[in-house]
């Protein structure tokens, strides 16, 4: 066999193995063979709306590959990902029973300590294979407050902190600890907590408004005589 001939079998088995075999995307059949499975998830009324009907084909494919690359149920996948500004995202409750469940770690845990706008709390877990204890960054009720997510209209912060800051000591440590469980998306919470302000057409014409309004003209002031000397 020829150097030539060598060189292109590679190249041609390099580009077969560049997705996983499980993957939707791993070849023409498997692509075809989700589409299938999609179609009939689309249909079904016990998913969330993002994944129903032609408008959720795609998402529901998109779901089968994330459910593929993470070894879990399609349905249970769908049930916890949220689709935020075209961002899929993880429910915080899922996110602590991936890793709880996983087998890698102990069972998370969470260390609060203050009240009111001195709360503050991290995530801790121990890896079972080293039985090295894994801490998460802390979060306080301050750094909550300085980033915007406490001082939302209608946050959850202000309602049920407690609760809420175990969710963001969660995907916080998730990200550093099992991010390849998570293939490093965010959290619903932190998605939610930073979504962008919407400027609305309204805005836009006040501003308009403003920029063709002309500066008003000040009116000369005559100088003291005694201050020219």
């Amino acid at each position: 066999m020829s150097n030539f001939e060598n060189k292109t079998m590679t190249d041609s088995t390099a580009l077969t193995t560049t997705q996983p075999s499980g993957s939707v995307f791993s070849g023409i059949q498997a692509f075809e063979d989700a589409q299938r499975i999609a179609k009939a998830l689309a249909s079904s009324t016990l998913i969330p709306p993002q994944f129903q009907g032609q408008q959720g084909f795609a998402n529901c494919l998109v779901a089968l590959e994330i459910a593929g690359r993470m070894g879990i149920s399609p349905f249970l996948a769908m049930q916890h990902l949220h689709v935020i500004h075209g961002r899929p995202s993880w429910s915080s409750s899922f996110i602590i029973a991936m890793v709880n469940g996983c087998g890698r770690f102990s069972p998370l845990r969470f260390e609060l300590s203050g009240s009111g706008d001195s709360l503050a709390c991290y995530a801790v877990a121990k890896d079972l294979a080293s039985g090295q204890e894994l801490n998460g960054p802390t979060i306080t009720m301050a750094m909550a407050k300085k980033e915007g997510w406490a001082t939302k209209q209608g946050s959850k912060w202000l309602t049920m902190p407690e609760l809420m800051i175990r969710y963001r000591a969660a995907a916080f440590w998730g990200r550093l600890y099992a991010s390849d469980m998570l293939l490093g998306m965010q959290s619903q919470e932190e998605v939610v907590d930073v979504e962008p302000v919407t400027v609305t057409e309204t805005s836009v014409a006040d501003l308009n408004a403003a920029i063709a309004q002309p500066a008003p003209v000040a009116a000369p002031v005559e100088a003291d005589q005694d201050e020219l000397f």
